[in-house]
């Protein structure tokens, strides 16, 4: 007998014998759809606590440290139109700039945290959101916006933590 003939005449017992049905199972059409829907779901929502005076949202996104100055709005600071972001809205408590580089990690419309590494300034549980740009020459850098000069002054350059809000 040739051997390719013992080996289909092997596969043949094999099947008869049932021993095929030793295999295990394909998952049922439901288990598959199942997981399917559970892949595609959207994630979920972040988590969030209620205090007295201030929405906590958790810190569970991406983090960089930088270089924080702070900005307001005058034209020597700005382009000719100080007030208006690069996304278009009015300047306000609560928007950063930020560099071109950070903005790949930190699109517009990002809900961030900062903390001051030096500990001077204590930014508490503020939410800022990120809607301006700054100069092309700036890496790594956001600038925060100050309602007046000598705030911003005051603020000068320090190392932060950026961390993005889910």
């Amino acid at each position: 007998m040739s051997k390719s003939l013992k080996t289909w005449l092997q596969v043949a017992i094999f099947a008869a014998t049932g021993a095929a049905s030793a295999l295990p199972a394909l998952p049922a059409q439901t288990t598959v759809a199942s997981a399917v829907q559970q892949a595609l779901a959207p994630a979920q929502p972040a988590q969030v606590a209620l205090s007295a005076d201030t929405l906590a949202v958790t810190r569970t996104g991406r983090s960089v440290i930088a270089r924080a100055t702070a900005y307001n709005s005058l034209g020597g600071q700005t382009d000719g139109t100080p007030h208006i972001t690069a996304t278009g809205t009015r300047t306000r408590p609560g928007v950063v700039a930020l560099s071109r580089d950070l903005l790949r990690t930190f699109p517009y419309g990002t809900r961030v945290q900062i903390q001051d590494l030096s500990g001077r300034y204590n930014f508490g549980n503020q939410v800022f959101i990120v809607e301006d740009t700054m100069a092309a020459r700036k890496v790594n850098s956001i600038d925060i916006w100050l309602p007046s000069y000598s705030q911003a002054i005051a603020f000068g350059a320090r190392q932060v933590r950026i961390t993005a809000l889910r």
